[in-house]
């Protein structure tokens, strides 16, 4: 599949990812394999809100319990890995706000990345 970009892992992301079911683990672990070949899994969607930033989500529902992966490819050449969680929020499907403002800055973080030499 040609080159692989770079998968970073932020904060606690990549313990948050391996503390998941191993199924999770895996569906999760291909997609965002394909993230860094260059595509796109048929689940992985925009996650609204951020504008033309390029935060792409994974959602996975695994015996009731929802697992969502939150990553962006706007770092060119890099795949970062922002935020890996177990949604318990009972008030319907949106992700809640204090994971958002999570997301948020772990976003400002890998842009941040980007203009260091």
């Amino acid at each position: 599949m040609g080159d692989l970009k770079p998968l970073v892992f932020l904060a606690s992301s990549k313990k948050d990812l391996l503390a998941l079911p191993a199924a999770v683990i895996q569906r999760f672990g291909f997609a965002l394999y394909l993230a860094q070949c260059g595509k796109k899994h048929d689940t992985a969607s925009v996650l609204r809100g951020f504008g033309s930033a390029g935060v792409l989500e994974i959602v996975e529902d695994l015996r009731g319990n929802a697992y969502r992966c939150m990553y962006t490819v706007k770092v060119a050449g890099v795949v970062y890995v922002l935020h890996v969680f177990q949604k318990k929020s009972k008030s319907g499907i949106a992700t809640p706000q204090h994971e958002m403002d999570l997301i948020r800055e772990r976003l400002k973080l890998a842009l941040s990345r980007r203009k260091e030499p």
